[in-house]
């Protein structure tokens, strides 16, 4: 039960981070100014390649300057290389194919495998060990998201984490579809990059992966006013300078498309900003990750128990941030 609640747990938060950069680190004194530089940009994630001597080392290195970062250990291709992973500290394991021993194995040991799997004998491999995520690797040159669907049809309970040929241009292409966990890519961390240093570039990379994959956008604005004549004021100023279309409730006046006139003071000093996003829980937990919390209490579900509106309790020059799933 408890290595369950650790699977569940591993995987809950490669889920909500989004992106897993898969970097290949020949030197060890690389390993944590790459940490470094992936944390600052807004991914606390890294699976290591074991295509170098180096791996365990810079694992090691990685989780003992960062031990909350979600470092796990990728291109494991049988037992030996797994059990130096995992004595390593990696918390999860990725293999490029099905190993039924290497699977096994990780089952054994209570650490997260997350096997390659890109055909549905592939799958019902995984399935027969009790897994429920797989690696769909190489992603683009096995048929791309159209694949991924097809195969979800029969294997509804699958999870996804494609890799191999996803790219800042068609990572929410992939992240859209509600069957995929998180997607891996090496182009924010190139082999390149980190041999020449360049660590900086590499967190500024990371950091328009994060914010492509949020795709935060001023969605319309939340004005607080002390009554319903103050409202109506403001909202005839508006329609007489400007020729906006007024639509009214019990709470508010919406004028065009972007402001929103409240009857009353409600959440905020001045009112709120409504921000969409590309996905409301990835979006809560970066930024958590930033010292933004959540109202529990003003969390909004629709039909479905999905969760489509919640509030930021930490003001921004007297506005609060009212998060929308678009």
């Amino acid at each position: 039960m408890r290595g369950e609640m650790i699977v569940n747990k591993v995987l809950e938060e490669i889920m909500k981070i989004g992106i897993v950069p898969v970097v290949t680190i020949d030197c060890v004194e690389d390993a944590i100014p790459l940490a470094m530089a992936l944390c600052n940009g807004g991914i606390p994630c890294a699976e290591v390649t074991f295509r170098t001597k180096a791996a365990k080392y810079a694992i090691k290195e990685m989780l003992k300057e960062y031990p909350d970062m979600m470092v796990g250990a990728g291109t494991i291709l049988n037992i030996e290389q797994a059990e130096e992973a995992i004595e390593a500290g990696a918390k999860f394991i990725v293999s490029p194919g099905f190993n039924s021993k290497v699977v096994k194995y990780c089952i054994d040991n209570g650490v997260v495998i997350i096997p390659g799997c890109n055909t549905p004998s592939n799958i019902e491999e995984a399935i027969e060990f009790g897994l429920d995520t797989v690696k769909f690797f190489p992603a683009e040159a096995s048929g791309g998201l159209n694949m991924i669907k097809a195969m979800s049809a029969p294997y509804g309970n699958i999870k996804f984490m494609p890799t191999g040929g996803i790219n800042i241009d068609n990572l929410n292409t992939y992240l859209g579809f509600n069957k995929i966990i998180a997607c891996g890519g090496t182009w924010m961390a190139t082999k390149q990059l980190i041999k020449e240093g360049k660590f900086e570039e590499i967190k500024n990379i990371t950091r328009a992966a994060v914010e492509k994959m949020l795709g935060f956008e001023l969605l319309h604005i939340g004005v607080n006013t002390k009554s319903n004549e103050e409202a109506n004021n403001i909202a005839n100023d508006f329609k007489k300078l400007f020729g906006f279309k007024s639509k009214e409730n019990s709470n508010s006046i919406f004028l065009g498309n972007n402001i929103n006139i409240m009857k009353s003071i409600s959440q905020g000093k001045n009112g709120y900003l409504a921000i969409g996003t590309n996905n409301i829980i990835r979006a809560i937990w970066h930024l958590e990750s930033c010292g933004y919390m959540v109202d529990e209490n003003s969390k909004f579900f629709n039909g479905y128990g999905e969760l489509i509106s919640v509030y930021i309790t930490k003001e921004i020059g007297g506005y609060v941030i009212k998060l929308i799933q678009k």
